[in-house]
């Protein structure tokens, strides 16, 4: 009622109020939203794609640096297998050796022998210290060419290593370059962060394929 001066609002009229209002401030924010999404170009921004790109950088990042210390540790391995290997071979030529003298001495024996039985007896002993020989010989060669084929992998595995460390390295810069261009919007950064991102990325490459 109005008689005196007063307007009393009914649960309606505060509804419709609160409707209209609701209408208005929605209005502005869809305005809002449009308008920033025009600023943006209706996509993701600059800082979003750096901050993602960043991201995914990283990760390869740690593939590589994970793949440079397996590499690196395989170098370790096979170089000591092929160590082992020679150290072998050497006892091997040394076995050699001492046959050798054996059969020199049973040599000598046989030549200064009187009888012939005796002589007959030193020739056989001859003949097997050279047999033995033979056989050591043929141990002992196979052991080297085990040492060489372990030696020619250790350093393929360390120039692996290197190939995932240069990458790795690469990619860390690329991440540096990628923080800076965030800091100061600098178009040309941002350009050369994904162009250094793409060499360690084609270095990376070449160490998978073992070149």
């Amino acid at each position: 009622m109005s008689g005196h001066g007063f307007h009393v609002h009914g649960p309606h009229d505060h509804e419709l109020e609160h409707a209209a209002s609701g209408a208005h401030g929605g209005s502005h924010g869809q305005h809002a939203e449009s308008d920033s999404a025009k600023e943006h170009g209706g996509g993701m921004s600059t800082t979003s794609k750096i901050a993602m790109c960043t991201a995914v950088i990283a990760t390869f990042g740690a593939i590589f640096a994970y793949m440079g210390g397996a590499t690196q540790a395989n170098a370790g391995i096979y170089k000591n297998n092929a160590a082992i290997k020679k150290t072998e071979a050497s006892n091997q030529w040394n076995y050699f050796q001492s046959k050798s003298t054996k059969q020199a001495l049973a040599e000598f024996a046989r030549d200064t022998a009187t009888d012939d039985a005796r002589k007959q007896g030193w020739q056989a002993k001859v003949a097997r210290y050279e047999q033995e020989k033979t056989d050591i010989q043929t141990e002992a060669k196979k052991l080297e060419a085990e040492a060489s084929r372990w030696d020619a992998q250790s350093d393929e595995q360390m120039h692996q290593h290197h190939r995932w460390a240069q990458a790795t390295t690469v990619l860390q810069v690329s991440i540096a370059l990628a923080a800076i261009a965030l800091l100061t919007k600098n178009k040309w950064l941002e350009r050369g962060m994904f162009g250094v991102a793409a060499a360690g990325l084609a270095v990376g490459v070449l160490a998978a394929l073992h070149l």
